[in-house]
């Protein structure tokens, strides 16, 4: 079967001419999709990739006419949006089958066959063929392309652009975007889940290598296992200090017993509650106060019709969310005022700690807040990483905090020096800590 030859079935003759376009349009849309998930299981890679360029590029070589279209002239009889849904589709049925048989280097060689397209138009190209040429060069230079760029680039995370380095945010974010196709989606969750998965084990082997008593050589290690944060050794020390906050008055616990004490509460007693839980323990007053001012003036009035209703699971959830939108992207599109002012005073570890309370209370959260994160970083994507770099540390201690507070690691502290530290304050004494991680089973 030939995808070109989609384009001249025939349509029903009993419809109006606008709806026998859009039928005609969906159907050859619905074979494209059945033909290109059935070869994609069946062809080798080589053979698809070269139905795709057929399909999509080859055709629009010819300056002579608009014969040699294909499936362009369809599109053309509707908005540039239908080619752009249409051709993104068809990307992500090809990626999403490869990506679960592993055959990367594939997804790579797609990306960069639709990137490599050179646009150009001459005096005697035809308009048709001009329009489709300029709608492919669209969606080269759009945000869609550089969305299938990410399951390319997975490897450059050191290399290239420093928004390479978290991409599992910004494919979660594709994973939840209602106008994304399914394959999209799934193929984003996945690719995401593996990011994070593999972030957490070079992490916990980074830590278990470089405080090895074994004469292993630094570069053998280095190599082995790298460094997944940027922070360098300095991350060692960023882990001793959140993960000596254990035991009794571990986050978990404590968030445990404010979960206790709101039971019962109206929804405004909530409000407050909350507020004393997020300050609570913390040690710069500065920050204290920031937070309690900026917070009541955002929560105080807010959904003040609710003020007496006790609250349940959605409001704590829906709280929760909007407090985070407060200390991270309020408007859904900059940052907010509240986040600069607290990171641009050097608190990145203590709002990051206020993120992972919230997260604690009401755990559904954690994905309205790795939204959120991806949100910011596309907003500081159009910044070099020199201008940057106090948002790329709040992002680095994110990536640890939560990867500590992860459901399948465990991170432990144990004193090796007990007899001489016994009369030292511990957080001013982690280098008598190791610190050792394992896998929950």
């Amino acid at each position: 079967m030939n995808v070109n030859s989609l384009a001249h079935g025939q349509g029903n003759r009993h419809l109006p001419k606008s709806k026998d376009k859009r039928i005609k349009l969906q159907n050859i849309q619905e074979k494209m999709y059945s033909f290109l998930l059935r070869i994609v299981k069946s062809w080798q890679p080589e053979e698809v990739l070269r139905v795709f360029k057929r399909s999509f590029i080859d055709c629009l070589d010819s300056e002579a006419s608009k014969s040699s279209l294909g499936l362009y002239i369809v599109f053309l009889e509707h908005p540039e949006q239908e080619f752009r849904n249409t051709i993104k589709r068809c990307c992500y049925i090809l990626i999403n089958n490869w990506e679960s048989t592993r055959r990367i280097k594939y997804i790579n060689q797609l990306v960069e066959l639709i990137g490599n397209y050179k646009f150009h138009i001459t005096p005697y190209t035809p308009s048709k063929i001009k329009i489709a040429r300029t709608w492919l060069d669209n969606f080269i230079k759009s945000a869609d392309y550089q969305e299938l760029q990410l399951f390319a680039h997975r490897h450059d995370d050191q290399r290239g652009h420093w928004v390479n380095r978290y991409s599992s945010y910004l494919l979660f974010a594709q994973s939840l975007k209602e106008d994304n196709p399914k394959e999209q989606k799934e193929a984003a969750r996945k690719l995401s889940k593996v990011l994070k998965e593999k972030y957490k084990f070079e992490l916990a082997m980074y830590i278990a290598r470089s405080q090895s008593q074994t004469n292993i050589p630094t570069s053998s290690i280095t190599t082995r296992y790298r460094n997944p944060s940027t922070l360098g050794d300095d991350v060692l020390r960023l882990i001793k200090t959140i993960v000596l906050k254990k035991g009794v008055f571990s986050y978990d616990n404590i968030a445990n017993i404010f979960i206790k004490q709101i039971q019962n509460q109206t929804f405004q007693e909530f409000k407050i509650s909350l507020q004393k839980y997020l300050i609570f323990s913390v040690q710069q007053p500065e920050f204290v106060e920031i937070l309690r001012q900026q917070l009541a003036e955002k929560l105080d009035l807010w959904k003040q019709e609710y003020r007496e209703r006790i609250i349940n699971k959605d409001f704590v959830l829906r709280t929760c969310n909007r407090v985070i939108d407060c200390l991270t992207i309020e408007n859904g599109r900059e940052p907010s005022s509240l986040f600069i002012m607290l990171l641009s005073q050097g608190h990145p570890l203590t709002l990051v700690i206020v993120l992972l309370k919230l997260v604690l209370v009401s755990r559904n959260s954690r994905s309205h807040l790795e939204m959120r994160i991806a949100d910011l970083i596309q907003y500081y994507n159009k910044y070099p990483e020199d201008e940057c770099k106090w948002v790329i540390n709040f992002i680095e201690i994110f990536n640890i905090t939560f990867a500590i507070y992860a459901e399948n690691v465990e991170y432990n502290l144990i004193m090796m020096e007990q007899e001489k530290t016994m009369h030292q304050d511990q957080s001013n004494n982690l280098d008598a800590y190791r610190v050792f991680s394992q896998l929950k089973t």
